[in-house]
C-alpha cells in the first residue's frame, strides 16, 4: 500500500476534524450568546441549534481519536506533491509548446491568405 497517501489523507482528516470542533464550539457559543442576549426567544431553536453543535463536536472528537494511530515512516504529503507537480508540469510544458506552434502555424497561414481575391468573384468588384 502506498504510505504516503495515507499520511496526506490522515492530516487532512485530522485538520478537518478541527475545523468541525470549532464549528461545533461556534454553534454553541452563537446560541448561548444570542439566548444571553434575548436575540432569539424561541427555546427550541436555541436547543436545536446547541444539539447540532454538541453532535458536531462529540463527532469530530471521535474522528480526532481515530487518525490516532502511529505507524511506521511515511514520506510527507509535501515531498509527494512536489514530485508528481514536477513531472505534470514536464508534461504540460511540452503539450504548451505543441500548440505554441501550431498556433505561430495558425498565425502565418491566416496572414499569408486572408488577402487573396476568390478566383470565382467578380473580378472588377472591390477586394
Amino acid at each position: 500500500m502506498v504510505c504516503g497517501g495515507f499520511t496526506c489523507s490522515k492530516n487532512a482528516l485530522c485538520s478537518l476534524n478541527v475545523v468541525y470542533m470549532l464549528v461545533g464550539l461556534l454553534l454553541i457559543g452563537v446560541a448561548a450568546w444570542g439566548k444571553g442576549f434575548g436575540i432569539v426567544s424561541s427555546i427550541h431553536i436555541i436547543g436545536g441549534v446547541i444539539a447540532v453543535g454538541v453532535f458536531l463536536l462529540l463527532i469530530a472528537i471521535v474522528g480526532l481519536i481515530g487518525p490516532c494511530k502511529h505507524t511506521g515512516f511515511c514520506f510527507t504529503c509535501g515531498d509527494l506533491m512536489l514530485q508528481h507537480a514536477a513531472e505534470a508540469l514536464k508534461i504540460l510544458g511540452a503539450v504548451g509548446l505543441f500548440f505554441s506552434f501550431t498556433e505561430i502555424l495558425g498565425v502565418w497561414l491566416a496572414a499569408r491568405y486572408r488577402n487573396q481575391k476568390d478566383p470565382r468573384a467578380n473580378p472588377s468588384a472591390f477586394l
